[in-house]
């Protein structure tokens, strides 16, 4: 069985897919852009704010379905420029503090909006 979550606190989906879905007991969050939630707007600020931005964005989708960032197990980090590796890295260690999740960091080509970061998680829901 599987539910959708959708949020106004987070930006809607830009093509047929969901903000999050909850199956078996997991969150599965799609690759959250560093776009503003009323605008659907890329932030500017560089890496480090499209960082926050996009965390920000998964922080709400994660409250909205009853979790945090301390339920998430694994996350997948995107990058235009593997260059903006640090950068990115010390803005994502603020929100990962203790028993940080496995993590996969690659740079791709290019990501939508022209971003210049996108990340998706998986986090346990609490019981």
């Amino acid at each position: 069985m599987k539910q959708t979550v959708n949020t106004e606190r987070a930006p809607e989906a830009i093509g047929p897919y969901s903000q999050a879905i909850k199956a078996n007991g997991f969150l599965f969050i799609s690759g959250q852009l560093p776009a503003d939630k009323n605008s659907g707007n890329i932030v500017d600020g560089g890496i480090e704010a499209q960082t926050q931005r996009s965390l920000e964005n998964i922080k709400a989708i994660l409250v909205a379905a009853g979790s945090s960032f301390d339920n998430v197990v694994k996350t997948t980090v995107y990058l235009k420029d593997m260059n903006d590796f640090a950068a990115m890295n010390g803005v994502y260690a603020a929100y990962f503090t203790q028993q940080c999740p496995a993590r996969a960091c690659v740079q791709v080509a290019r990501l939508p909006k022209d971003a210049m970061v996108e990340i998706e998680v998986i986090a346990i829901l609490a019981e």
